[in-house]
């Protein structure tokens, strides 16, 4: 395969990863709406953490191993548990488009932790570009203003926790099975939703459609998980990573045709401006690897 289509490949997967992802929050938006956050974290961490559990396996890795215990795995796996509790509660509060415009700043989330945990050095343009970023996370938030929902703060610290995942990620050994990682961090969402119910979130009772709607993100989600590695194997990381951001593409759509959403200019504007910042990075830190 040339380097050309191997790219092409990547894009194409990480396109498809995106909307698979999209298809998750709206079985998860849904499903929050008969049932409560902790009976659907403990499913997928059930059934999501069985299922890469099996693929682990398949692959001739141990599941169990005392890799479980190193501590930049204890942190990944922590910062998954908040970071799923905050964006489902946010998922079951906010608009989907919303809580998607929001989360699209992660990757410039990430940018500022890998800073501050892993020494990297950013220059001023991409400071500029995080800063403003932020920026338009704030338009879509307008602290103060009478469109101002609370519950977005969930999605706010959803982005925060899942950044920390990631940079967490960069610092599980090399060696350690990628599907074993992701194995433990899906797992650990079964005691996390127990926890909550422990809180006084009561499971009910789930109908057919519900148990459909668990299904659909449970398979989707792991499809999608698959895509967005074989995307990130495949092509060059500068090229495949922008397309990240079409996932508030297939954010609007499905909001709109699924659950009637109509996101106002200054939220549209603000994600905009999140996304422009966050392709200017990949597009600044693909430069710097070509000086290297």
């Amino acid at each position: 395969m040339t380097h050309a289509k191997a790219n092409l490949r990547g894009i194409a997967l990480m396109i498809a990863a995106m909307a698979g992802f999209t298809l998750t929050d709206s079985f998860i938006k849904a499903a929050s709406q008969d049932l409560p956050v902790g009976q659907l974290l403990a499913l997928a961490g059930l059934l999501g953490g069985s299922v890469f559990a099996l693929m682990t396996r398949a692959q001739g890795h141990a599941v169990i191993t005392r890799e479980f215990l190193l501590w930049p795995v204890m942190l990944r796996n922590f910062s998954e548990i908040v970071g799923t509790i905050c964006y489902v509660t946010a998922l079951s509060k906010i608009d989907l488009s919303v809580a998607s415009a929001i989360i699209q700043a992660t990757p410039l989330a990430v940018t500022l932790m890998a800073v501050v945990l892993l020494g990297e050095t950013v220059h001023w343009r991409r400071w500029t570009a995080i800063i403003i970023g932020f920026s338009g996370v704030l338009i879509i938030l307008r602290p103060g203003g009478i469109t101002f929902d609370y519950n977005m703060l969930w999605a706010v610290a959803g982005l925060f926790a899942l950044a920390m995942r990631d940079v967490a990620t960069r610092m599980v050994p090399k060696d350690m099975p990628t599907l074993r990682v992701s194995t433990y961090g899906m797992s650990m969402l079964l005691p996390a939703g127990l926890f909550l119910m422990m809180l006084g979130q009561t499971p009910l009772p789930m109908s057919l459609l519900n148990w459909g709607q668990v299904a659909g993100f449970v398979l989707i989600g792991v499809a999608g998980y698959w895509a967005i590695t074989a995307a990130m194997r495949l092509g060059d990381v500068s090229v495949v990573a922008p397309f990240r951001y079409s996932r508030i593409i297939f954010a609007l759509i499905i909001g709109a045709i699924v659950f009637g959403e109509r996101p106002d200019f200054w939220t549209l504007f603000g994600a905009a401006v999140t996304i422009a910042a966050g392709i200017y990075t990949f597009m600044r830190e693909r430069q710097l690897n070509r000086h290297r």
